[in-house]
């Protein structure tokens, strides 16, 4: 298995830190292929404008759609944008790793999707999204930390259910580009309990990485399930 991990926190040696570094050993100790992008160690720009671009459509009104489709059709994509495309058709399994900041992605990574995630047919257009998206056959899980504790993140908890919270990101972000999307592994207020549990959660994810292949996954209905307007057809 190939696996592609994208990794967004400031500092090294955080628990996020721990995580990727438990999934890259676990991984390659059992013989799978592992590429990282610490995206604040490679210092990546998050901001989406011309400079993902080495071409120009139209001069005058940026549209990034409309550049993002002509770029694709010359090849006029900046460099750090298609090294990071090889590396999503290269995977497997793609693992976002980060620490939920306001109920989503940082920043940082919140601009490598913006960046990376280009329309015009090679990563979403034409047709291609949700199962007939372009990462079909592909799988990809969301690995992150949350600050509040686990009945805070319940249907009746105060923040509501973890699966809605991240239903941007499964749904609109990789379920959207044709990713199988599996369970999330949260660990909740990893800086409000002991040592002895912070090893207990490495230990477990250590173990989830291994089973990315075959792990369950979030049923969400193909596109022929819905309507011409896509609302779910009636089934009765």
């Amino acid at each position: 298995m190939r696996v592609f991990i994208v990794h967004a926190h400031p500092e090294p040696k955080s628990f996020n830190g721990a995580l990727t570094h438990t999934a890259t050993s676990a991984l390659r100790s059992a013989g799978h292929e592992v590429e990282v992008s610490d995206l604040y160690a490679m210092a990546r720009d998050p901001v989406s404008d011309r400079r993902n671009f080495t071409t120009t459509l139209d001069p005058d009104y940026y549209k990034q759609q409309a550049e993002e489709a002509h770029a694709a059709r010359v090849d006029g994509l900046a460099a750090e944008i298609r090294v990071e495309q090889d590396k999503l058709f290269w995977c497997d399994a793609l693992i976002l790793q980060f620490p939920l900041w306001w109920f989503g992605l940082p920043a940082i990574m919140k601009g490598w999707v913006d960046r990376v995630f280009t329309a015009g047919g090679r990563i979403y257009g034409g047709g291609k999204w949700f199962d007939r998206g372009v990462f079909a056959g592909k799988r990809a899980m969301c690995s992150l930390t949350v600050g509040g504790a686990a009945p805070m993140f319940t249907t009746a908890g105060l923040h509501g259910a973890i699966d809605a919270v991240l239903f941007p990101i499964h749904h609109g972000m990789l379920a959207f580009t044709g990713f199988r999307v599996v369970r999330p592994f949260v660990v909740h207020a990893p800086a409000r309990i002991s040592a002895a549990e912070r090893g207990e959660h490495l230990a477990s994810y250590g173990r989830r990485v291994l089973e990315l292949g075959r792990a369950d996954t979030i049923d969400y209905p193909g596109l022929d399930a819905y309507d011409s307007d896509y609302v779910l057809k009636r089934s009765d």
